[in-house]
């Protein structure tokens, strides 16, 4: 059976589980006879996670110790791609798996933006929290049935090798392949999802948090945007809300958490604060000081007399002096210039002082000196405050880094005139020493971030999106060109033949080798399986 990672222990071996189920069987005085108890265990070795539930909370509590690892040690941070499909998060985990043994501090990260643009019934939607609530608890679902999917087809494939070792009489290599089936790590990984805003007032959050929850998300994000209004937090003309209005929110996904058991589940809370210049309202304030009057402190006024008043003026009142904040036509009201940082330092304070377990602070540009600007004041009140940063595609990264070595470089006063800091992205700076630093600060940016600024998970929202592309437009570009057939099969099957791509042979990667036991275990030798000697994946190997 596979290794628990959660409790630290297996959960049973692959032969107690058939000693298990063959007593079941023997109980029925010969009814079930026409049961084998060892393809049961190797069913239930394959369906291991029964519900969403047991997936949130067995995800939960490995996400938890990951975050105990980082806080005894930096260097332990996590990562996780954005996947927009159940395939395409299958495909990750399985080259993960591949390449590294192993899927320890790797999730997956289910990004509103891809929802909105690739998943809503509407067709192609901005990232406005337009499209439906029910696609983001179903993308959820839809990624652990393929990863669920993933588990049953490798150990579909120990189970082959067993009968082969066992029919050869080979005993060391049967005793190696039940090892490999006793200690087989699973597929299932944490997912951070996106809640976006919460689609609506805390009752509607507190309903689709649940309906996440339950379909196996162990960690909301959500932010402190309108719902109503929401933009992507790289796009202008975002608004926040005041304090207590997101508290109720957090407080509704914790709510939705412990109601259903998973006691453990994460809530990351992320502010937009640095590029939201706008509030939907004025915050209400019982006392000065409170966290209503910090928000209002915030807001851009002019000072005025009695006399200046007009019928429809809001006003404050602070420090005896009447001051009228700044409204636009929209009837928002305007922030002064230069507080965001700021704000996004007390937004993340009192979002870990009110049940939050890590933050997002959504930067304009992938700068770690910045971001750890804003975690060292964070840190003074909270020393162990987490974030979770998106390492945007909406970022130039080639021209981002080039700049700041640039600047860098103009600072110690070295002689940067071969280099026209406007257009670094240029391909004429490719092989120059600038960019080389850059390249390098790019690579270790996850690790520099992680040590410096706080920085427990890494993730990129939007990179499958971009790769699918990518590939599609360059096989379109060749197969449809003078390459034609040769296109395809240079540019993809021969290189999933050589790299050893999983999916090269797709009947089995769609299951049908699974397909192909059940047929054997309920019809036996009637059965009419698919994996014949004409079957034209076997040309693979």
């Amino acid at each position: 059976m596979p290794f628990d990672t959660s409790e630290g222990k297996k959960i049973m071996s692959y032969q107690d589980e058939i000693k298990n189920v063959q007593d079941l069987i023997s109980s029925f005085k010969g009814t079930w006879d026409g049961i084998d108890a060892e393809a049961v265990a190797r069913m239930r070795a394959q369906n291991r996670f029964h519900t969403g539930l047991d997936i949130a909370r067995y995800t939960a509590d490995i996400m938890r110790k990951d975050m105990a690892a980082y806080d005894a040690d930096p260097a332990n941070y996590t990562q996780s791609l954005g996947c927009w499909h159940g395939f395409i998060g299958q495909q990750k985990m399985i080259s993960i798996k591949k390449h590294f043994g192993s899927t320890k501090g790797r999730y997956l990260y289910l990004s509103g933006w891809m929802v909105a643009a690739l998943r809503s019934e509407f067709g192609p939607l901005p990232d406005q929290s337009m499209h439906e609530k029910t696609s983001v608890p179903a993308l959820i679902e839809e990624l652990y049935t393929f990863l669920k999917q993933a588990d049953a087809r490798e150990l579909g494939g120990y189970f082959r090798e067993l009968d082969a070792a066992r029919k050869a009489g080979n005993t060391a290599l049967e005793a190696e392949v039940q090892g490999k089936i006793d200690n087989f790590q699973t597929h299932v990984v944490p997912i951070i999802a996106d809640i976006d805003a919460g689609f609506g007032n805390a009752e509607a959050t507190y309903l689709l948090a649940k309906k996440m929850i339950e379909a196996g998300a162990c960690a909301l994000q959500i932010e402190n945007q309108v719902s109503d209004e929401k933009q992507c937090g790289h796009q202008d003309g975002k608004v926040t809300v005041p304090h207590e209005d997101f508290l109720a929110k957090v407080r509704a996904c914790r709510y939705a958490f412990l109601e259903l058991g998973v006691d453990n589940g994460i809530v990351v809370t992320r502010t937009d604060s640095l590029g939201a210049g706008l509030t939907k309202q004025i915050a209400y304030s019982k006392e000065a000081g409170d966290i209503g009057d910090q928000y209002n402190s915030f807001l851009d006024c002019e000072e005025i007399e009695a006399g200046d008043l007009k019928g429809n003026d809001v006003v404050i009142n602070r420090d005896g002096k009447l001051l009228r904040p700044k409204r636009l036509p929209s009837n928002l009201f305007q922030f002064k210039p230069g507080t965001g940082e700021d704000r996004c330092v007390l937004d993340c304070i009192t979002s870990l002082q009110n049940g939050a377990d890590l933050l997002w602070i959504e930067t304009e540009k992938p700068h770690v000196e910045q971001i750890a600007g804003m975690v060292d004041r964070i840190r003074e009140v909270i020393p162990n405050a987490k974030l979770v940063y998106n390492n945007s595609p909406s970022f130039n990264w080639t021209l981002n880094f080039r700049q700041q070595v640039f600047d860098a470089w103009e600072a110690e006063g070295k002689d940067v005139s071969a280099y026209d800091r406007a257009n670094l992205m240029s391909v004429e700076y490719d092989d120059t020493e600038l960019a080389e630093v850059a390249d390098e600060k790019i690579r270790t940016f996850q690790r520099d971030g992680s040590k410096r600024a706080g920085i427990f998970h890494h993730l990129i929202t939007l990179p499958t999106y971009h790769t699918a592309a990518l590939s599609t437009d360059n096989l379109a570009k060749r197969y449809f060109g003078e390459e034609a057939m040769l296109g395809y099969v240079k540019q993809v099957q021969r290189e999933e033949i050589r790299q050893g791509i999983a999916c090269v042979k797709h009947q089995n990667m769609a299951g049908s080798d699974i397909g192909d036991d059940h047929k054997e275990y309920f019809a036996g030798e009637a059965a009419l399986k698919a994996a014949g000697e004409d079957n034209t994946m076997n040309q693979f190997g």
